[in-house]
């Protein structure tokens, strides 16, 4: 818990008031802001860690094996909209694994001690590298130890590399380390590649890269209450997130986490074309052994297993038919993870 402001997380008053962040809390979040500077030594990595994906994961670990021998803080920098939508703003069919409060809540999960959101915009951009490492790295980060991926580029144009990192090492007397491109490349793991499994229905390859299961976060709103008729009720989700990436059409073996609590469920992705005509996409889920009312409320969904493609029954009994069929599948597949 923070000392001054008792929340487990965000300390924005610190940034508001004094700018000068010398206490910690699980994780300390500094986002929204460019005026702020932390006061003791850390350990830095730096990049977008969309997914926070296995090859995330291990340079993570690397630096919790750097505190573990040091006892310095551990600080991730990222960035946040993703630099690709301020660099390439033509490029309308971005999306992503994690918005920015997954992100954190995945990058807490690893253990990271304070993360920095910096503000991505064209201005940022343009930051030449010695200022982006005199100033936010040595100024505001306090970087004592710097850990960065196989061909770090960093400042405008890019211009700021390894050689230039090493240069400053030297001058400024901090500690500099490359996580080889042969240690990431043993996971042969990438934001990209996850983004075409999850598009191509492999949720399971998805998932392996990811180290944890693919989830969304939605608010459940009111539908045209179909399932409850067919005797499998569901909960219509609505995606705020439109950078979000929605895993291929078809039928989902889900867990459902509700304000602490978790169930299990079958999800349906698809225009629905048994009963509907109108070709959008819907995101419905039925919550085995659950019966209450959650309109309005936010769910978050894990996607464990994809059961089948999307189909056009022929009538509304095939379609309860195969909604038998796909429930017994899940309820086994549960008592197998069991």
């Amino acid at each position: 818990m923070c000392p001054v402001c008792g929340l487990r997380r965000q300390c924005k008053h610190t940034c508001a008031l004094s700018g000068i962040l010398d206490y910690f809390c699980a994780v300390l979040v500094i986002q929204n802001t460019r005026d702020f500077r932390i006061e003791v030594p850390t350990i830095v990595t730096i990049g977008t860690f969309d997914g926070v994906h296995l090859g995330h994961q291990k340079i993570l670990h690397r630096i919790a094996e750097i505190k573990a021998q040091t006892g310095l803080k551990t600080l991730v920098l990222t960035f946040d909209p993703h630099p690709r939508k301020v660099l390439f703003p033509e490029q309308k069919d971005l999306k992503l694994l994690t918005g920015i409060e997954e992100r954190l809540e995945l990058l807490e999960k690893n253990g990271i001690d304070i993360c920095v959101v910096y503000p991505f915009d064209t201005e940022f951009s343009q930051t030449d590298s010695s200022y982006y490492i005199e100033q936010i790295l040595l100024k505001q980060l306090h970087v004592n130890y710097l850990a960065i991926g196989h061909d770090h580029r960093f400042g405008k144009n890019r211009s700021g590399n390894l050689d230039t990192l090493l240069d400053y090492s030297r001058r400024f007397g901090f500690s500099l380390e490359e996580i080889s491109a042969k240690d990431i490349d043993q996971i042969a793991v990438s934001s990209s590649k996850i983004r075409k499994a999850l598009e191509d229905g492999q949720l399971e390859l998805a998932n392996s890269f990811l180290g944890h299961p693919y989830f969304i976060t939605a608010l459940v709103v009111k539908g045209k209450q179909l399932g409850r008729q067919l005797g499998y009720p569901t909960a219509n989700l609505y995606l705020e997130n439109k950078e979000k990436i929605i895993p291929a059409k078809g039928v989902y073996l889900v867990e459902v986490e509700m304000e602490g609590t978790h169930y299990h469920g079958m999800m349906s992705i698809g225009v629905n074309p048994t009963t509907d005509n109108d070709q959008i996409t819907k995101l419905e889920v039925n919550i085995f052994d659950f019966d209450s009312d959650i309109y309005n409320r936010h769910i978050t969904v894990r996607f464990i297993k994809r059961l089948r493609d999307e189909e056009n029954f022929k009538d509304l009994e095939a379609l309860k038919a195969q909604l038998r069929i796909d429930q017994e599948t899940c309820l086994n597949l549960i008592a197998e993870y069991k």
